[in-house]
């Protein structure tokens, strides 16, 4: 995790001072589809100017910073969107940009080489690959969808068909643990990359192994510690209504 010196946040810091503070903050920003320039505004600033509700946006940089941050305010489900939006954003950023990065970088590693470690290497990560498309694309697909119709169910008082057996406990379930994965395939290759001429190819890489590994423990402590939570209380309430 980046080292930053100004763990502890509020609404009225600078945006731009706490990037500074930890650049992996533009990782977030790019999460929740905020793009430069901060200028001088503040983080409640921006926020307001996104529709984000502030203690949000803190809840989650506290995360990067390292810090188990409890919000001010009890979430409701009007926030649902805005992690939702998150969580969508940065699956995009893992299929399209990151894991693809990592592919290609594991194939120059072995470039002009005719090692067996190079079929092992890139079976383990197309197999890791491909269980991570199945969990984003069962999110995307199923849960995120699902989460959205009980917001509007709650928000707009309509008519929206539920599904009868579905719940947030069935996405529980099928909840994998994808980091835990990737930890074996950064275990691997950190013991079989091969020795050549080029070892900037290998520390981009790891680092890249890295980036990713920190930001998905992230999304996984928001799955499970915001974004489950506040699904059960709406379901909860849901039920209430209608009994």
């Amino acid at each position: 995790m980046y080292q930053t010196a100004n763990l502890y946040l509020s609404p009225d810091m600078k945006m731009a001072e706490v990037v500074l503070n930890n650049p992996y903050l533009m990782l977030l920003l790019e999460h929740f589809g905020i793009s430069a320039p901060l200028q001088e505004k503040t983080i409640r600033e921006i926020c307001d100017e996104h529709k984000l509700h502030p203690e949000v946006f803190l809840t989650f940089a506290h995360l990067y910073n390292g810090v188990d941050y409890k919000p001010a305010e009890r979430f409701t489900y009007r926030e649902v969107r805005s992690i939702i939006n998150y969580l969508s954003n940065s699956h995009s950023y893992y299929l399209a940009e990151i894991y693809p990065n990592i592919l290609k970088l594991i194939q120059e590693m072995f470039k002009d080489k005719s090692q067996p470690e190079q079929a092992m290497v890139e079976k383990f990560f197309n197999n890791y690959f491909n269980e991570v498309r199945e969990h984003l694309n069962y999110e995307n697909d199923t849960v995120f969808p699902y989460i959205t119709r009980l917001y509007q169910k709650i928000a707009e008082r309509g008519n929206v068909k539920l599904p009868d057996t579905y719940s947030v406990a069935d996405y529980q379930e099928h909840h994998d643990d994808i980091e835990e994965k990737l930890t074996d395939l950064t275990n691997l290759l950190v013991k079989y990359l091969p020795n050549n001429d080029e070892p900037q190819v290998r520390r981009k890489l790891l680092f890249t192994l890295f980036e990713l590994d920190y930001d998905l423990t992230i999304h996984s402590k928001i799955e499970d510690q915001i974004l489950i939570p506040l699904v059960q209380q709406m379901e909860n309430y849901l039920s209430r209504k209608t009994t």
